[in-house]
């Protein structure tokens, strides 16, 4: 059975967009590919390339190595990838185009041309369109090609777009002789990414034919350009949705902090739908349950999970790590971690900032340890976590070891959060002079939210000396940031400057300025206690008044509060109440 000539497209360019690391792209013909399938285009297990009007179909042996080269050059293992390929006693121009793109992703552009210029090389559409990964001389090879098709039309659009050259990917667009789906919305996609959603869209509106990736690539444009009102639209509006369409709607939400819509979604997509959630669906809903600390949402999806192919996926576990640990569960979340058989990177950071948020500094530093005592190697996120667990639980001397430890590997990028750890921890210790004199030290390195961690850290100790240089300095970066102002007022009321308080205080309102009101909530027998500051209609507020109150008391004759001006200004013993949500 010969290929249809779009799946000879989608295949080729999965391969091609897979290795230069084009996800999404990547994601939505691979969606194609599924559509096809279920409507029996092509068989499920039917793998080939239809060049020069033949079908060369794979071998399975071929198949195998093809997959293991791709392997090899997605991990930048361009060495044993070359060994394999040098091996094989046959290949095909899937073999060649997968090698090449490997060489092109990694920078080799030499060895990419020369293993192209050999003279067995298998030179047709996709060996040439592997060759165009190399933007630099894409346009030379692409006039230099023998015969163009829809495919090297589409990746040169791709390409071009995705070093934000999006006039020159419009013009290579209407050009084309022909178009297919996938050069429509690879083109919407260019512009959605590159911040020309209006123009996405009107592109959209004029395609003839739409299919569902063609749907999903407008809503994640939508949704990446902050119009989420209009992805919701669009979605809504679908004449049939798939796995995709749901789960880039719940990650739109989620990302914009509105889980508890994102989970509206995925209840929709069980009880409305034919399609099932995959991995990529179960762990942003679990990401929905974290932020909401919906401990019992959490456990049902953990429930519904277990009956599926994903309960051992290394992403899903880490997802639900996260989620129990968010949720307080963090006994639960450790179980999980310990009966993971095949531990990566991502689960140690996942139970490292575990401890982290429960105040468990000692155990993250055991935890680091023993990562290490195994073989694996801590990137830049491992870091972060463990300096966090440092400094919140008051362990300068170890932070420091460990900072000084980060500095010196070369291997790993030192970025603004390390920067801001650093400060908060020396900030949380007192020692507010090393910490500015650092950050002098770090010039236009110093971010907005390094000083931020300075203020905060004057704030603490009342330091008003080194907290006012160090507002101003945030003041300048981020001048329409509420919470600075509210933090500078109550340095200067600390230090009884009531004064200067209220100028602060007083700017802030000529500005404008407001601070979202404080909000927190709890789960208690299924029943969810919200509170926020200022809110007096909670159903058992007086009892909640009364008891801050006599807390309010007790820490300040332990003497761990010791600034009432902030507490008083806040009008926390007054303020601190809710509403009762069932």
């Amino acid at each position: 059975m010969a290929l249809p000539l779009e799946m000879t497209i989608w295949t080729a360019k999965t391969v091609w967009l897979a290795l230069i690391g084009w996800v999404s792209s990547c994601l939505t013909i691979a969606d194609e590919i599924a559509n096809s399938i279920r409507s029996g285009d092509i068989g499920p297990f039917h793998v080939g390339i239809l060049m020069n009007e033949k079908d060369y179909s794979l071998s399975a042996d071929i198949a195998r190595s093809n997959w293991v080269i791709t392997k090899f050059s997605r991990d930048g293992k361009l060495n044993e990838a070359r060994k394999l390929f040098d091996e094989l006693p046959e290949r095909d121009v899937v073999t060649w185009a997968t090698l090449i793109s490997g060489y092109v992703k990694y920078g080799s552009f030499d060895e990419a041309r020369r293993l192209f210029s050999r003279c067995d090389a298998i030179k047709n559409v996709v060996s040439w369109t592997a060759m165009l990964g190399g933007i630099l001389e894409a346009k030379r090879l692409f006039d230099e090609m023998p015969k163009k098709d829809v495919i090297s039309y589409t990746s040169m659009v791709t390409g071009l777009a995705r070093n934000g050259q999006i006039d020159d990917a419009r013009e290579i667009f209407d050009r084309m002789p022909e178009r297919n789906i996938v050069s429509w919305n690879a083109m919407i996609t260019a512009y959605s990414q590159n911040r020309r959603i209006t123009e996405a869209f009107e592109l959209f509106e004029k395609m003839l034919n739409r299919d569902s990736p063609s749907w999903n690539t407008m809503i994640t444009g939508f949704i990446q350009n902050g119009e989420l009102s209009r992805a919701r639209k669009l979605f809504d509006s679908m004449p049939r949705k798939n796995v995709v369409s749901y789960t880039t709607m719940i990650t739109g939400y989620v990302q914009a902090g509105e889980s508890e819509d994102g989970l509206r979604i995925f209840s929709q997509m069980l009880s409305d739908s034919s399609e099932r959630p995959n991995e990529g669906t179960f762990v942003t809903v679990l990401s929905a349950c974290s932020d909401l600390a919906g401990l019992t949402e959490g456990r049902q999806i953990h429930q519904f999970i277990s009956k599926t192919v994903y309960q051992n996926s290394q992403f899903v576990v880490s997802a639900l790590i996260h989620m129990y640990s968010k949720c307080g569960e963090l006994s639960t979340a450790r179980r999980m971690f310990d009966d993971i058989s095949q531990r990566d990177l991502v689960a140690w950071n996942g139970m490292i900032a575990a401890y982290t948020r429960h105040g468990h500094g000692k155990e993250a530093i055991a935890l680091f340890n023993e990562m290490k005592c195994l073989g694996f190697k801590p990137n830049d996120v491992t870091y972060i976590e463990l300096l966090s667990a440092c400094s919140h639980t008051g362990l300068v001397n170890e932070g420091l070891k460990f900072f000084e430890e980060l500095r010196r590997d070369s291997s790993i990028q030192l970025r603004d959060d390390h920067y801001a750890c650093l400060v908060d921890l020396c900030g949380r210790a007192g020692k507010l002079k090393e910490a500015f004199n650092f950050i002098n030290q770090l010039g236009n390195k110093a971010s907005s939210s390094v000083w931020e961690a300075l203020v905060a850290g004057c704030n603490v100790h009342r330091d008003m000396d080194t907290g006012k240089l160090a507002a101003k300095k945030l003041l300048e970066a981020e001048p329409e940031n509420a919470g600075t102002y509210l933090l500078l007022s109550n340095i200067y009321a600390s230090a009884g400057k009531w004064k200067e308080a209220a100028k602060v205080r007083s700017d802030m309102k000529d500005k404008g300025l407001k601070k979202q009101p404080g909000c927190s909530w709890i789960e208690v027998d299924n029943k969810v206690h919200v509170f926020v500051v200022g809110d007096k209609s909670y159903c058992q507020s007086d009892i909640v008044r009364s008891l801050i109150r006599d807390l309010h008391m007790k820490m300040k004759r332990t003497e761990l509060v010791i600034r009432d001006g902030e507490i008083l200004d806040e009008d926390l013993a007054g303020n601190f109440n809710g509403i009762c949500v069932l």
